[in-house]
């Protein structure tokens, strides 16, 4: 069977077991080309999907998925799915009405070339990076790709489709100057095949981690700290935690209670918005057929929404924003698309610490405290001059320091931090601890 017809037959034998049935199928696609010393070392490509089941039954939620799209195996399937169903508690799940999606193809030709093109990008790539005067070792000079299909249907009216995509390049890199060594690593993911440049970020890749070499020991004490897009992004990451609706429905959030209140400082304003045209994480809708919309969550510092599907929507007395997260594999969670910090008007030029890293962010942050306690790397800012620091470590309560942001940069830079795209600007803050090595 095809997935469209696997999809009709199932919810068919759904509606004569009388139970609610929602089918999503995604499969995936992905190439990574590997390159050393300008040549090509590894070339792999890796296809997986399925289909995966939820069911209501009598207001209680049963998930299972197969691979395969034998009527056999389907029928399994459905069985084990409504067998799951009638294990759980009693419940008033439903599933969300929905209508006719749309075949939506996000990708177009954006990756359309070929192979051997493909591979001519990796070791242009691999030969940039080690053309830098002080590298020592490229460990990864890498090009990957991935395609997603992702097919809806259920017993609520929902149907519809979409195909979305990107490209990336990888480096690490280990580089020396003298008895000072550093090594670090930089991604860039596009849309489109044609947007990257392996000389564009080559040569980032090379500046932002050489320019770390030489670092002296940063001194203890209070200084104004400026966090670079990457550094906003991991704490934007972060933040997510508490505006899901899963975590609120939970009693996990510390934002509970506090829509139309002010959480931030005046000039953060975050929003979600799986509707742009350049976004790496855009979709026409959810993982419930749900239509996506851009979202605004903190405005001028006033938390105005959390994300949502359906089922925290309905437990939490909110509305549903089209955030249901799952893949065939999974149960129903939420997740952001494209989150974003948006953009201010810059940041000046000051005294104080330039934070360009941050160091073990999961086993030092506590996404329901938000206080974060990690080692960082950085530049001190002394008379308009930048001297590379390490050996320190910073502490804060995020949700304390967003009060305090004083200055948002116009420098926006799309981040992938654990599979999750967020965008952000620099942030400027007048006081901050650091702790010396």
């Amino acid at each position: 069977m095809t997935v469209n017809e696997a999809q009709r037959w199932l919810l068919a034998r759904a509606t004569e077991r009388g139970v609610e049935l929602e089918v999503l199928s995604t499969s995936q696609r992905r190439l990574t080309i590997e390159a050393h010393n300008g040549e090509v070392s590894d070339v792999s490509m890796a296809n997986s999907g399925g289909v995966g089941l939820r069911v209501i039954s009598a207001g209680r939620v049963g998930y299972a998925y197969s691979e395969e799209l034998t009527e056999e195996a389907l029928a399994w399937t459905l069985d084990e799915a409504i067998g799951n169903a009638e294990l759980q508690q009693s419940g008033s799940a439903t599933l969300p009405s929905g209508g006719k999606l749309g075949r939506h193809d996000l990708v177009e030709e954006g990756l359309s070339a070929t192979l051997e093109e493909k591979k001519g990008t990796a070791m242009e790539f691999s030969r940039l990076l080690s053309l830098g005067e002080r590298v020592q070792a490229v460990q990864i000079a890498r090009f990957m790709e991935g395609q997603e299909e992702v097919e809806i249907a259920s017993t609520a009216g929902v149907e519809g489709g979409y195909r979305s995509g990107n490209d990336a390049l990888l480096a690490a890199l280990v580089m020396r100057d003298g008895d000072s060594v550093k090594q670090g690593h930089e991604v860039d993911a596009q849309r489109s095949y044609h947007q990257l440049e392996p000389g564009r970020t080559a040569q980032r890749a090379l500046h932002k981690v050489g320019r770390h070499l030489g670092a002296q020991p940063l001194k203890t004490g209070r200084r104004r700290a400026v966090l670079e897009p990457e550094v906003v992004g991991t704490l934007l990451s972060l933040l997510a935690y508490s505006l899901s609706g899963k975590t609120l429905a939970e009693g996990k959030s510390r934002l509970a209670g506090k829509v139309g209140d002010r959480v931030a400082s005046e000039l953060i304003t975050v929003i979600d918005d799986a509707t742009l045209a350049d976004g790496l994480a855009s979709r026409p809708f959810d993982s419930e057929g749900t239509p996506s919309q851009r979202l605004v969550l903190i405005e001028n510092g006033v938390l105005r929404s959390f994300m949502h599907n359906s089922s925290t929507a309905a437990r939490t007395a909110q509305a549903n924003t089209a955030h249901a997260n799952r893949g065939y594999r999974g149960t129903l969670g939420v997740a952001p698309s494209n989150l974003i910090l948006e953009t201010g008007s810059g940041i000046s030029v000051g005294n104080g610490v330039l934070v360009t890293d941050l160091m073990g962010v999961h086993a030092g942050a506590n996404p329901i405290t938000g206080d974060v306690s990690v080692q960082a790397m950085g530049l001190e800012l002394t008379g308009g001059e930048q001297l590379p620091v390490d050996d320190f470590a910073i502490t804060f309560n995020l949700y304390e320091l967003l009060q305090r942001v004083v200055e948002v940069g116009d420098d926006f830079e799309w981040v992938i931090k654990a599979g999750a795209v967020v965008g952000a600007p620099s942030l400027a803050v007048d006081d901050l601890s650091f702790a010396g090595g």
